[in-house]
């Protein structure tokens, strides 16, 4: 992606692939998971995506985010994903964050904020303690749409 991209240019971008991410998290709420979903980007191409499958999975290492950068991974063939963007319906958890991290995401876009376990600045920002990457941070994007989506999943619950 070009360091120079104008507002309106990276608005569009941002809510083109939230748009995908919200994609994947529908198809977690068809399996009954907890509507979440990511893709990587690389350039101006999905190169991988993931949601939630803890449940189906009986895992809880099953977030969105963590099966996007597996997948990322996998298509690169490298843990390094320096010049990707991960794009995700929520906020990342702790777990998600030091993956993030760990396999040196250049961006993360998120959409709803998470008041219990954001850890991109709701609860915390993991990206500032001083590790050694600190991706860029772009929050709410599309973030009615997606806290929608899992409003409307927990409240079929009840």
């Amino acid at each position: 992606m070009s360091d120079y991209i104008g507002l309106t240019e990276r608005r569009e971008r941002d809510e083109k692939y939230m748009r995908a991410a919200i994609d994947a998290a529908k198809a977690a709420e068809e399996l009954k998971e907890v509507p979440i979903g990511a893709v990587v980007v690389c350039g101006d191409e999905i190169i991988a995506a993931g949601y939630n499958t803890r449940e189906t999975q009986k895992n809880g290492l099953h977030h969105a985010e963590i099966i996007a950068i597996d997948n990322a991974c996998k298509t690169l063939g490298s843990w390094r994903l320096e010049n990707c963007e991960l794009y995700v319906t929520l906020e990342p958890c702790p777990m998600c964050a030091g993956a993030v991290i760990n396999s040196r995401i250049g961006r993360v876009v998120f959409g709803a904020y998470d008041k219990k376990a954001g850890s991109c600045g709701s609860v915390v920002n993991l990206f500032a303690l001083g590790y050694n990457h600190t991706p860029i941070v772009s929050g709410g994007v599309l973030k009615e749409e997606c806290a929608q989506l899992l409003s409307d999943f927990f409240k079929k619950l009840r």
